[in-house]
């Protein structure tokens, strides 16, 4: 069995299960989003005393919180002990764009050219970081959610305004992708 949970697994395995989990979710009249569990740890660890924002009954969202703890232990048991070894494999049109923006392939999820402490304590890892994790966090707060909360739950529950944040996601991916990315690092 192992074995089995070692492999690469196809698309549609993921797929099925996320449509099984939105099933459950809407039968129980929950929506899935993974950045609301910032603001239900704030609001436990008492900010609602202070921002009106913060203040509402934790305790509901619990269950988004063992979603958080489940993500996060099966991110580390699959990375530590159900990873094949193998380095990750990626088109080589992929690898060309990389290496025209300076970001050597290395075979791991992500660039350890990037992803370093060496990285971060310089200025431009200084502003790469910080300024994504503010627009990330700004952008997830003014679009009412995180693009899992839209792209699957809202877009499942067929709410419009999910279908505007995710055409919006889609747009700024392409606007980040061409335009802003090799500004950065070329």
């Amino acid at each position: 069995m192992i074995e089995v949970l070692k492999q690469p697994w196809p698309w549609y395995v993921s797929g099925l299960a996320i449509s099984a989990i939105m099933l459950v979710l809407i039968f129980f009249g929950k929506s899935f989003g993974f950045s609301s569990n910032l603001r239900t740890i704030c609001s436990m660890m008492g900010a609602g005393k202070r921002v009106r924002f913060f203040d509402f009954d934790w305790k509901a969202q619990r269950w988004n919180l063992m979603f958080l703890v489940g993500a996060v232990a099966g991110g580390f048991i699959s990375s530590h002990w159900l990873g094949s070894g193998a380095p990750l494999t990626l088109s080589e049109a992929t690898v060309n764009d990389l290496g025209k923006l300076g970001i050597a392939f290395d075979g791991q999820t992500v660039p350890l050219q990037l992803f370093n402490w060496e990285y971060v304590f310089t200025l431009k890892g200084l502003f790469i970081f910080l300024g994504g994790g503010f627009l990330v966090g700004f952008g997830t707060r003014y679009a009412g959610g995180c693009t899992s909360g839209h792209a699957i739950s809202g877009l499942s529950n067929l709410q419009l305004p999910s279908l505007i944040a995710v055409i919006g996601f889609f747009i700024g991916g392409l606007v980040m992708t061409h335009l802003i990315f090799p500004l950065l690092f070329t």
